[in-house]
C-alpha cells in the first residue's frame, strides 16, 4: 500500500505542474498578445498625428504638389461648371416625377 500513495503522490505533482505550466503558458501570452495590441494602437496613433499635421502643415515640397490660389476667372469657371451640373440634376429629377 505504501507503493500505491507514492505513485499517488508522483502524480498529483505532475498534475499540479501541469496545470501551474498551463497558467503560466496562458500569462506568458496573454502578455504577448497585450504587447502587439498596444503596438498597434501607438502605430496606428502615430500615423494618425503625421497625417493630420501633414493637412494642417499642407504638403511638403518633395511631394511634387505646389498649392496656388484660384484666380477670380477660374473660380467664376468652376461656379459655372456647378451651377450647370445642379440645373442638369434638377432637370433629371423633374422627368422622374410623376405629374400630379
Amino acid at each position: 500500500m505504501a507503493e500505491q500513495n507514492g505513485s499517488s503522490r508522483g502524480g498529483s505533482s505532475i498534475l499540479a505542474s501541469a496545470i501551474a505550466g498551463a497558467v503560466v503558458g496562458a500569462a506568458g501570452l496573454a502578455w504577448w498578445l497585450l504587447n502587439a495590441a498596444e503596438r498597434r494602437r501607438l502605430a496606428e496613433r502615430q500615423r494618425r498625428r503625421l497625417t493630420l499635421s501633414r493637412f494642417q502643415d499642407g504638403p511638403s515640397e518633395g511631394e511634387g504638389y505646389v498649392r496656388r490660389p484660384l484666380l477670380e476667372n477660374e473660380l467664376q469657371h468652376k461656379v459655372q461648371e456647378l451651377n450647370q451640373a445642379i440645373e442638369d440634376v434638377r432637370r433629371q429629377l423633374e422627368c422622374l416625377t410623376p405629374d400630379s
